[in-house]
């Protein structure tokens, strides 16, 4: 398993591009929590720190599309960076303002999440070049997936631990630094000043234009509803069972599962179609949700939310398979950008969602949100498995010298967004 990853990590630029990815979306990752701790901190009530949140998780996932396009019009230096300063800055203004003027504190956190850069999506439009094969490519698909886990896993605790020795004022202040220096690491080295989208026709849909894509994203709706409503649902179950303690054995457990099954994922070569594998690990993830209904004592479940969390790595990698594929010429960027945006605002749904099921029902019931939208997201793949079983924007085979020396005929995958 390690080999596969030491050969990604070996490439020339690839782990410092991986990393400097990571640190450049570390604000992204600890925005809500470090918003929420510093709101308390200022004296401000649970209800405003949710507003605030939410406030920059909406603008988030407006603003990433809309990077995501830019960067592939103008490039990621000249998108990326500037963003990602402007985001600091304007959680800055929160930090040294705080939220007792909210109109302030709503524009400042507003402006934080919109110029957010979509490093996520950029990373992928540079793996084909720097990696250069198509299975290496998909590899490093697995890799990010499972970074992710770890990044969202690792980032509440510098934030907590930033609270602890200094101020929520200095986390603010000071992961923002952090992120703005992993961005640039990302946008001076040679494969991002050298990127360039391909020629795209000019479109007001963009990436949107794409059948598959709309249904890719249809699908990871209710993927992104799932993981919201578990959140809730184990806020309810920790109640009942132990406190903040047990939630966030909870919380960990799905980061674990992930982590194992992207792992295990991404350490072999998968051959068949990715459309067939993609609704495989749903039907997976939907069923491993359904066994969080029977809320054993707290050793059992957190070892039922680890099962729950295995194939979602596994799904958001073969996802970005998909995306890559049916993403039209020269939209690669913006179209990993709606991915993301996508599973945010069906996580932000979940979450809404799950709140009242549980009121009425108890967190029985909010466990059986996830095994539903699981179920959903099924049914969107099936329905529309011809659209994303046929070859996307990418999908023509062509000798090219671009991805292989050795000139072999392959599927063309986004390098041609290329350094």
């Amino acid at each position: 398993m390690a080999a596969g990853y030491l050969e990604i990590l070996r490439a020339r630029h690839a782990t410092r591009l991986l990393v400097g990815t990571l640190v450049g979306r570390l604000p992204n990752a600890i925005a809500a929590i470090a918003i929420v701790l510093f709101v308390r901190e200022e004296g401000g009530s649970y209800a405003l720190a949710g507003v605030l949140a939410a406030v920059y998780g909406v603008a988030n996932a407006v603003g990433q599309p809309v990077l995501g396009r830019l960067v592939d019009l103008y490039g990621q230096p000249r998108v990326q960076l500037p963003a990602a300063v402007a985001s600091a800055l304007a959680m800055a203004l929160f930090a040294f303002t705080g939220p007792d003027r909210l109109v302030l504190a709503s524009v400042a956190v507003a402006a934080a999440g919109l110029f957010t850069p979509p490093l996520e999506g950029g990373l992928r439009a540079l793996w084909p070049g720097v990696l250069g094969k198509e299975e290496r490519v998909h590899t490093a698909y697995a890799m990010d997936a499972v970074a992710q886990e770890v990044m969202f896993t690792v980032g509440p605790v510098l934030v907590t631990v930033c609270v602890s020795l200094w101020s929520a004022q200095a986390a603010l202040l000071v992961l923002n630094v952090v992120g703005v220096l992993g961005a640039l690491s990302v946008v001076v080295s040679p494969p991002s000043r050298a990127w360039r989208s391909e020629p795209r026709e000019a479109h007001w849909l963009g990436a949107l234009r794409s059948p598959g894509l709309l249904a890719l994203l249809g699908a990871f709706l209710f993927v992104g509803m799932a993981m919201g409503s578990i959140t809730v649902a184990s806020v309810a179950y920790a109640d009942a069972h132990g406190g903040d303690a047990v939630y966030g054995w909870l919380m960990a457990a799905i980061g674990l599962g992930a982590l194992l099954g992207g792992s295990v994922y991404g350490a072999r070569q998968w051959t068949g179609e990715a459309s067939r594998r993609l609704r495989v690990l749903v039907a997976l993830l939907a069923v491993c949700y359904l066994p969080l209904m029977l809320m054993p004592g707290t050793v059992a479940m957190v070892l039922l939310t680890v099962l729950a969390g295995v194939f979602l790595a596994p799904a958001i990698a073969c996802a970005f398979v998909l995306v890559d594929r049916h993403a039209p010429g020269g939209t690669v960027t913006e179209a990993f950008s709606w991915l993301v945006t996508t599973f945010t605002v069906g996580a932000s749904v979940g979450t809404g969602l799950a709140g009242p099921v549980v009121e009425a029902g108890g967190a029985v019931w909010g466990f059986a949100v996830p095994g539903v939208a699981g179920g959903v997201s099924l049914l969107v793949l099936l329905a529309t498995g011809r659209v994303l079983a046929a070859p996307g924007g990418r999908g023509v085979v062509a000798a090219s010298s671009e991805n292989d020396p050795n000139r072999a005929a392959e599927p063309r995958f986004s390098a041609g967004d290329r350094a």
